[in-house]
């Protein structure tokens, strides 16, 4: 069995899930998210718990697993949401929110303008940190690597947008001549 997809997933007050057939539906006080769900799995709603089982164990036990990270995902999406910082690094790279608009300045010759997807937020601050918050986990992420793919950070002297824990590995610059 899989360890993660047999531990159960604790439902927090104010958070309400609702199973209709293979579609589970959880609504906070963040908003609500909706998800199909994989046939070879089935899942118990309990009063304050969700247990995540397989419904064939001759098939192996990711599916569960995952299902069960996808639920408690979505129920922390709800009840707290998510955010990813990003930070620009290099002279005259900037950002700017213009309503859902991201406009950022990366040294191009015309500036990057980046609608955000439906369900994401973001928050400039100084011009050079980009906080990107949603309920869903996934759209985070991807909506966050992104922005980051618009100029991904070079090796020498660390320019680009990097998150806001990564760490860039610098390589050495060119030898000169002696």
């Amino acid at each position: 069995m899989s360890r993660i997809g047999k531990k159960p997933v604790s439902i927090p007050s104010g958070v309400k899930v609702a199973l209709s057939g293979n579609c589970i539906n959880v609504e906070g006080p963040k908003g609500k998210l909706s998800r199909v769900l994989n046939p070879a799995v089935s899942v118990e709603v309990d009063a304050e718990t969700i247990q995540v089982r397989m419904v064939d164990d001759s098939k192996g036990t990711a599916m569960q697993g995952l299902t069960r990270s996808l639920i408690a995902n979505m129920i922390e999406g709800v009840s707290k949401g998510f955010e990813k910082v990003l930070e620009i690094n290099g002279v005259g790279y900037r950002a700017d929110l213009q309503g859902k608009n991201l406009n950022l300045s990366l040294g191009f010759s015309h500036p990057v303008v980046y609608a955000l997807p439906e369900g994401i937020t973001a928050e400039v601050e100084k011009q050079t940190k980009i906080i990107v918050r949603g309920i869903d986990k996934e759209l985070v992420g991807a909506t966050a690597a992104k922005i980051r793919s618009f100029r991904t950070p070079e090796p020498y002297k660390g320019k680009g947008i990097k998150y806001a824990d990564e760490r860039i590995v610098r390589k050495a610059g060119k030898a000169g001549k002696k």
